[in-house]
């Protein structure tokens, strides 16, 4: 939003200086971004006066002319055509900056004639696009600063341009009267009524508005209008053109700069058709589609199905709340105009806006919601500038529609101040602070202005007040303790276990990202989403449409963006939350990891190897015992698709399942476009079943200082069968005594084949017994033993190898 100070006082009668405005525009929370000091700019120019001009002799465009300066005669060569004799000009020295070339002057020959610096055109001087000639005035004294003559004869022209950041939340800003309202409940002076003295109509408008029934609740509640006839539209006065050229908008006609005014002036878009182009009525309807435009930016607009349309008998005739046509654009022609002011629905403006790819100052307020209320005071207060401006002959209003009811109360409550922002403010101030606003207070509710749309609560009654009376009086207090003592613990044991799971990747060597929640769609199919549960309705871009399913799409594309970049060895994490719905409470806490390449770096000792599934399950295992996790868990190989399916395993503790971990399906890197292979694991972290025991001490160490025992079996089995399966059932035979069964051993192939049979392997396994009591004797050793071999003869078929 962009205006001047001289702008903002049409408005505040104030006495606060420039720096005054600045501080508290930001403290309400309307951050300046830019103050642009023109007067400064042009301080340096003064006014002179040709005396003399005669052909160049060497140059048929040029003219050598001798100017008085306030340093006496002068030979400046000029390209203008018309320097000449008489006339006052604009004087820029050698020494002197001029802005709009962007050069430092100095003394110069042209075509072998001596220069001493040039006389200003106005683009030359940043005041508009005026290039045709240098700036005559028509008064003036040699020597007098430009800056002082604009002032006197140009107010506002020079003024400090001021460009504020408006917050989605603030359409009322997007007008220099809501920026004055705020100064003003501030304490920086008297807002100025604003009178609004309807026009009477002289006879009954030709053209009349309807709306379609199905765009009156929601696309166009309300829309008005009236012909005025009789217009002479030729340029705005200076003072309008002064106004527009200051906030970098180009003045074109009287008709158009007074809509482009009361859009800034007023956050009032408006907008005028040329009414001898209109034949017949307007509607206002939704478009069937295919329909075209040629808008009022030269380009033309093909209507998708739905968009709101305004047309007259020959076809569409404005991008309704958004763009103009230029069939019925104004121009020095036009005598009779019909002049529009709606209330358009935020959210289908916003959407036809974004689908058409229509970046206007009439879009960019009605998305964000102008005052409904003043649709009919805007229509009546540029009617008004119109006739004084322009001449003509008003008609009576046209309508269709009515005003939509934006009535809504808040029941206020001061001591609420102090409890939700700490702020000690009397009760009648904060009734005058929001009384300055224009809220309407009527006994202990609070009735919002119509033109604050983001006023939805009790807390923003509240944040009005504070914002007002300004957050920089906060003072920072301790927290009162309930009780003596050591305080309860703040973080949940949830809390507590994420934070566990963060810092035991980070120990591991692993580096941390944090991605979006958002994904695309192929990516989001390739873990098992991608349904429609989980799109989202309005989503940033194409390639963020769906709520990730998994933590992994997210790392692999990490993976990807750092290999392209040439870093091949990677180990990263993430812990954060996986969606499998888009209700609340269908979203589960998942810690990943994810390993790329190599183990270590490239050294002389051949240490360097790729990670394989066994870095992942270890590393896996490692964070699920900083989870307090059981150290037994049981691993099957039931793993989802998008992992390899013979180098991926599941741990879980019966059906509830803790971690996947593994390569990554091969399919899944291609498509995720990672050079592999690619290990991981993902661990649920709220699967992890709490401790039944409330207390944090340690187990007992539970160590024996007998002798343990370790005894080998060879097995026959079938070749199909699990290594995992036979090392279960071995453990399985007295879970009390068996510490621990490894595989050392697995004897395959066609000599196996040829000892034991056809579809046969031979798997060896150690098993360590280890006493707490006694020591074991040999009956005992070998009962242990031959359990053993019944419980695994049972699992697996598999005979005790000869």
């Amino acid at each position: 939003m962009k205006f001047t100070l001289s702008w903002l006082k049409d408005h505040l009668e104030t006495e606060a200086t420039l720096d005054e405005i600045l501080y508290a525009l930001t403290d309400l929370g309307l951050e300046v971004e830019e103050v642009e000091d023109r007067a400064a700019r042009l301080s340096a120019f003064t006014l002179a006066k040709v005396l003399h001009a005669e052909q160049h002799p060497d140059a048929d465009k040029l003219r050598v002319c001798r100017v008085l300066t306030d340093e006496g005669e002068k030979q400046i060569v000029c390209g203008a055509p018309n320097a000449r004799e008489g006339i006052t000009v604009v004087l820029c020295k050698p020494g002197d900056y001029v802005p709009g070339i962007d050069v430092t002057l100095g003394v110069g020959k042209i075509r072998g004639v001596e220069s001493h610096g040039m006389m200003a055109s106005e683009r030359e001087l940043e005041l508009s696009d005026e290039h045709d000639g240098i700036i005559e005035l028509p008064s003036g004294e040699v020597g007098e600063k430009f800056v002082d003559w604009l002032a006197k004869n140009r107010p506002g022209a020079v003024d400090p341009m001021i460009y504020i950041k408006i917050t989605p939340n603030r359409p009322d800003a997007l007008g220099v009267r809501g920026l004055a309202r705020d100064l003003a409940a501030r304490g920086l002076g008297v807002l100025k009524p604003l009178n609004v003295e309807p026009v009477k109509g002289g006879y009954e408008s030709p053209i009349k508005v309807v709306i379609a029934p199905e765009l009156k609740e929601k696309g166009c509640p309300f829309f008005a209008g009236r012909l005025i006839r009789g217009v002479k539209n030729g340029p705005s006065p200076a003072w309008l053109q002064a106004r527009l050229k200051a906030i970098g908008l180009r003045p074109i006609s009287a008709l158009v700069d007074i809509t482009n005014f009361f859009t800034f002036d007023q956050n009032r878009p408006l907008h005028v058709f040329d009414a001898g182009k209109v034949k017949g009525d307007l509607r206002i309807h939704p478009a069937a589609g295919g329909e075209t435009i040629e808008a009022l930016d030269e380009k033309t607009y093909t209507f998708r199905p739905g968009m709101m349309v305004i047309s007259d008998d020959n076809g569409p005739e404005s991008i309704a709340g958004v763009m103009g046509g230029a069939v019925s654009g104004c121009t020095e022609e036009t005598t009779d105009v019909f002049l529009e002011s709606a209330y358009w629905d935020p959210i289908t403006i916003a959407t036809t806006g974004r689908a058409l790819k229509i970046n206007s100052d009439a879009r960019y307020r009605f998305e964000r919601g102008v005052d409904p209320e003043f649709t009919l005071p805007g229509l009546e207060l540029a009617t008004r500038m119109i006739l004084d401006l322009c001449g003509g002959e008003a008609s009576e209003v046209v309508m269709d529609g009515a005003v939509p009811v934006s009535d809504r109360a808040y029941r206020f409550d001061p001591k609420k101040v102090v409890s939700l922002v700490g702020m000690n403010i009397a009760e009648g101030d904060q009734r005058a602070t929001l009384e300055a606003l224009g809220f309407t207070l009527k006994g202990d509710m609070a009735h919002p202005p119509s033109w604050r749309p983001d006023i939805l609560g009790e807390a923003d009654l509240v944040e009005e007040v504070a914002r007002i009376a300004s957050l920089t009086k906060l003072e920072g207090k301790p927290m009162r303790r309930a009780k003596p003592g050591v305080p309860k613990p703040i973080l949940t044991p949830m809390q507590v276990r994420e934070k566990a799971a963060r810092r035991t990747l980070a120990a591991l060597g692993y580096n941390e990202c944090v991605t979006y929640s958002f994904i695309d769609s192929a990516s989001a199919e390739l873990f098992g989403g991608g349904d429609e549960a989980t799109r989202l309705e309005n989503p940033i871009s194409s390639e963020m449409t769906h709520m990730r399913p998994d933590l992994l799409p997210g790392l692999l594309q990490a993976a990807a963006r750092n290999q392209a970049r040439g870093f091949m060895d990677l180990a990263l994490f993430e812990v954060g939350p996986a969606f499998h719905g888009g209700e609340p409470g269908e979203q589960a806490l998942m810690a990943t990891g994810l390993l790329v390449g190599a183990t270590a770096p490239r050294d002389p000792y051949d240490s360097r190897r790729m990670a394989d599934l066994y870095d992942a399950k270890a590393d896996a295992e490692a964070v699920l015992a900083a989870l307090g996790a059981p150290q037994k868990v049981q691993i099957s190989r039931k793993a989802d698709a998008w992992w390899h399916p013979g180098r991926s395993g599941v741990m879980g503790l019966g059906p509830n399942v803790l971690c996947t971990f593994g390569e990554v399906h091969p399919k899944v890197l291609k498509a995720m476009d990672v050079k592999g292979p690619a290990v991981a694991f993902t661990i649920r972290v709220e699967a992890v079943p709490f401790p039944k025991s409330k207390t944090t001490t340690r187990a007992a160490l539970g160590r024996s200082d007998l002798q343990a025992v370790e005894r080998d079996f060879a097995f026959v089995v079938d070749k199909g069968v699990e290594a995992l399966t036979l090392v279960n059932a071995a453990q399985g035979a007295d879970k009390a005594l068996i510490e621990s069964v490894a595989v050392f051993d697995q004897f395959t192939g066609e000599k196996a084949e040829a000892q034991m049979g056809a579809g046969k392997k031979s798997l060896a396994i150690s098993v360590r017994l280890q006493p707490r009591d006694k020591t074991l004797t040999d009956e005992e050793i070998e009962a242990t033993s031959r359990k053993i071999v019944e419980k695994v003869a049972k699992a697996t078929g598999g005979t005790l190898r000869g």
